[in-house]
C-alpha cells in the first residue's frame, strides 16, 4: 500500500477535480468519520468527488488497483457500508447540487445531497419529493432502497417519484438510466441499493406539500401500551390520505410541551401529520383522544422543513446505533402482545420502535414496476433501533432490538424487511425480502453491470 500512495494517489489526484485525502493528511480524520459511531474505519484513500467524470475516474483507479470500494453520501448507512478499511471511500458530499424546475415539477438532485438540502429548495417553492424523516440523511442512500417517510401515503415512496438516474457503474461507464433508456437498470435501482453504480444525479417529480403542516402527538403510558395498539389498528387505515400516522414506542422528551413529571417516561405515542386542513387534523386528534385519552398532547401547526428536522437531534451523529426492521401484515393481538412485552426491556432512553403503516399511495404503485421487494400490499414497516449514547450500552441494547425482532417474527409477513432497515448481512433475508422472482432478476442484471461485484459494501446482491 505505501508503493501505492507515493505513486499512485498523485495519479489519482491529477485525474479527479476535487481532493484526494490519505490518512496522514489534514481532513482524513473528519472525511472518514460515520454517522453512526460503532464503526471507525480506515479507508487507504478517500476521493471528495465533485463531478461525474470524478466519479468515473475514481472507481476506474480502485478496480485497476484491486482496491475496495465504498460509497459515501449522507453517512446514514447503520451497518457502516459508507466507509472501508484499506479501500477507497468515494466522498460524494461535495455534490450536493439542488436544479428545481417548479413549472415542469421536477427536481434533479446531486449523489450526495442531503434530505435537507432537497427540502430547502423545494420547499422555496411550496413543492416537496416524498422522502425520510430525518433531515440529515442522504438522498442517495435513502432512495436506492426505497425511501419513506411522512409524504409515503398520499404520494409513494421515493422511488415511486423517480425519473431517472446518472449512473456510473463498475466499468467507470456514466449511463443515464430511466424508462427510456437502459430500462433493466432503471429497474433495479428502484429498490435494489448500491448494487449497481454510483448514482451522480437523480432526478424526481415533485408535489405540493406544506409550506405548513399540522402536527400532533398523543402520548400514552406504558401500562396503556395494548389499548393504545388497538386504538391505532382501528383508527390508522380509516383516516384520510392528507394525514399520516406513525406509532412510536420511545421515551417521551424533555421538551417544553411535555408536563416535567412525564419527561423521559417510556410508553407509545401516536405521531399525527397533517397535509390538509387544520379542522381535518383536529378532528383525528378528537377521534383518538376520545378513544383512549393519553397521558398528555401536543399539537402546532409547524414549517414541513421543521417537521423533516425534528427526529435530527434525537439521531444525531456520534452515538452507537443497531437496527432490525420487520414487515407485519397487521396488528395482530398477538403482535401487540410480543411488542407490549418486549419494549419496557429496553435500556436506553433513546431507543425507539417506529412502526409506518403503508397503503394509499404505496398500495397504487405497480409491484413489477421496480425491485422494491416486499410487495404493495398494506402493512406495517416495523423498524427497531438501538440509539446508545455510550459503547458501554451498545451489546444489552443490541440483543434487546434482537430479541424484539424474534418475538415479533412469528406474527410477520416473512423473514424478509425493507433492505433500508437491515443492519446485518443476511443472504435468506435479503432474498425473502425481495421475493425469488425479484431477486433472480437482480442478481442477473447486476451480472450484466457489475459482473465482478465491484459493488458489494451493500445489502449485497451477488451476480448470477
Amino acid at each position: 500500500m505505501t508503493q501505492l500512495a507515493e505513486a499512485g494517489f498523485d495519479e489519482l489526484r491529477a485525474a479527479l477535480e476535487g481532493a484526494v485525502l490519505a490518512p496522514d493528511e489534514d481532513g482524513y480524520d473528519d472525511a472518514r468519520r460515520l454517522w453512526n459511531a460503532q464503526h471507525d474505519r480506515r479507508p487507504a484513500v478517500i476521493a471528495q468527488v465533485r463531478t461525474a467524470e470524478d466519479v468515473q475516474a475514481a472507481v476506474r483507479f480502485a478496480v485497476a488497483n484491486d482496491l475496495e470500494i465504498a460509497v459515501r453520501g449522507g453517512s446514514h448507512s447503520m451497518s457502516g457500508a459508507s466507509s472501508v478499511d484499506d479501500g477507497l471511500m468515494i466522498d460524494l458530499s461535495r455534490m450536493n447540487q439542488i436544479t428545481v424546475d417548479p413549472e415542469a415539477r421536477r427536481v434533479r438532485v446531486g449523489g450526495g445531497a442531503l434530505l435537507s438540502d432537497l427540502d430547502a429548495a423545494t420547499q422555496a417553492h411550496g413543492l416537496a419529493v416524498p422522502a425520510g424523516m430525518i433531515s440529515h440523511t442522504g438522498v442517495g442512500g435513502l432512495t436506492l432502497g426505497g425511501g419513506m417517510g411522512w409524504l409515503t401515503r398520499k404520494h409513494g415512496l421515493s422511488i415511486d417519484n423517480l425519473e431517472s438516474v446518472r449512473i456510473v457503474t463498475a466499468d467507470g461507464g456514466l449511463l443515464r438510466a430511466a424508462e427510456d433508456e437502459n430500462p433493466d437498470l432503471f429497474w433495479a435501482i428502484r429498490g435494489g441499493g448500491g448494487n449497481f453504480g454510483v448514482v451522480t444525479e437523480f432526478e424526481f417529480r415533485l408535489h405540493e406539500a406544506g409550506p405548513m403542516v399540522q402536527l400532533g402527538m398523543i402520548f400514552f403510558g406504558l401500562d396503556q401500551g395494548p389499548e393504545a395498539l388497538r386504538m391505532a389498528r382501528d383508527v390508522i387505515p380509516s383516516l384520510p390520505r392528507d394525514l399520516n400516522v406513525v406509532i412510536a414506542c420511545l421515551n417521551a422528551p424533555p421538551a417544553p410541551f411535555v408536563p416535567p413529571e412525564h419527561h423521559f417516561k417510556p410508553g407509545y405515542a401516536l405521531v399525527v401529520v397533517g397535509f390538509g386542513s387544520p379542522q381535518q387534523h383536529a378532528e383525528a386528534l378528537e377521534r383518538i383522544r376520545t378513544a383512549l385519552p393519553p397521558l398528555f398532547e401536543f399539537a402546532s401547526p409547524m414549517p414541513y422543513v421543521a417537521l423533516q428536522q425534528m427526529l435530527d437531534e434525537a439521531n444525531d451523529w456520534g452515538r452507537y446505533n443497531y437496527e432490525k426492521g420487520i414487515y407485519l401484515d397487521a396488528l395482530t393481538d398477538g403482535a401487540i402482545d410480543a411488542i407490549t412485552e418486549q419494549v419496557p426491556r429496553k435500556t436506553s432512553p433513546m431507543s425507539v420502535v417506529l412502526f409506518y403503516h403503508l397503503d394509499g399511495a404505496y398500495l397504487e404503485a405497480d409491484d413489477d414496476a421496480t425491485a422494491f421487494g416486499g410487495g404493495r400490499t398494506e402493512r406495517y414497516a416495523v423498524f427497531s433501533i438501538a440509539i446508545c449514547p455510550e459503547p458501554s450500552m451498545f451489546d444489552a441494547e443490541r440483543a434487546w432490538v434482537r430479541g424484539l425482532w424474534d418475538a415479533m417474527e412469528p406474527h410477520a409477513s416473512s423473514i424478509g424487511g425493507y433492505v433500508n432497515g437491515m443492519t446485518d448481512p443476511d443472504e435468506d433475508r435479503l432474498r425473502a425480502s425481495y421475493g425469488d422472482n425479484k431477486y433472480d432478476r437482480l442478481a442477473q442484471i447486476k451480472a450484466k453491470y457489475d459482473p465482478d461485484n465491484v459493488f458489494h459494501r451493500n445489502q449485497n446482491i451477488k451476480p448470477a
